[in-house]
């Protein structure tokens, strides 16, 4: 019994971590699309909130089962908004 309540701890912690890393970059694709939409119209804008949150996701990746994600730069958003 022991053993599967172990098991069910360790799935239940890797099912929380896949959980967070997707409500995570779920945000950061919508900070890169709110970039891009600024760069677009000719406005300021920066990363730091995209950054921000690839920040967290990296180190959520650090423990382990998710992928990490680019640092986003202001160049490469103007670049993508000009294709």
């Amino acid at each position: 019994m022991s053993v599967h309540k172990a098991i069910s701890e360790h799935v239940n912690k890797q099912n929380k971590k896949i959980n967070d890393f997707l409500l995570l970059d779920n945000q950061r694709e919508l900070y890169i699309e709110e970039a891009l939409e600024l760069c677009k119209q000719g406005k300021e804008f920066t990363t730091d909130k995209i950054n921000s949150v690839t920040q967290q996701i990296n180190n959520l990746a650090k423990q382990g089962i998710v992928p990490t994600r680019k640092f986003v730069t202001v160049d490469m958003v103007k670049e993508f908004a000009s294709k």
